[in-house]
């Protein structure tokens, strides 16, 4: 459990720089806007919460010491959720949303895996 709670870190922050820019990309140039988008919005904030699962149940079964590494994956599932809320307050900026959301979240991976790999508790 230990190894897929570290092993998520890479996947969340890979898959949500990835999608911040094609987002932020398409809310410049409309050719870029496509379903697979949302697909993809989608399965990086699913790896989110993967992480935060697993980061419980390897806390559960006391193999990471409680307290801040999870924080981050926490605060990550509360910024999806107030991007989701949003999207019907800007529907003009949808793609820019979610793009600089994205990236936010890409940034709160770093912070974990900052935490999480190179300077454990």
């Amino acid at each position: 459990m230990l190894a897929l709670y570290e092993g998520s870190i890479w996947p969340w922050i890979i898959a949500n720089g990835l999608v911040g820019i094609w987002a932020c990309g398409a809310h410049l140039e409309p050719r870029v806007r496509h379903r697979s988008l949302w697909i993809a919005v989608a399965a990086a904030q699913a790896v989110i919460l993967a992480h935060v699962i697993f980061g419980a149940i390897a806390q559960s079964q006391d193999l990471i010491e409680p307290g801040e590494p999870l924080v981050y994956g926490l605060a990550g599932l509360l910024s999806c959720s107030l991007i989701y809320a949003y999207r019907n307050e800007m529907p003009e900026q949808l793609h820019l949303l979610y793009g600089l959301g994205s990236l936010w979240l890409m940034g709160l991976g770093i912070r974990a895996a900052y935490l999480v790999l190179w300077f454990p508790t």
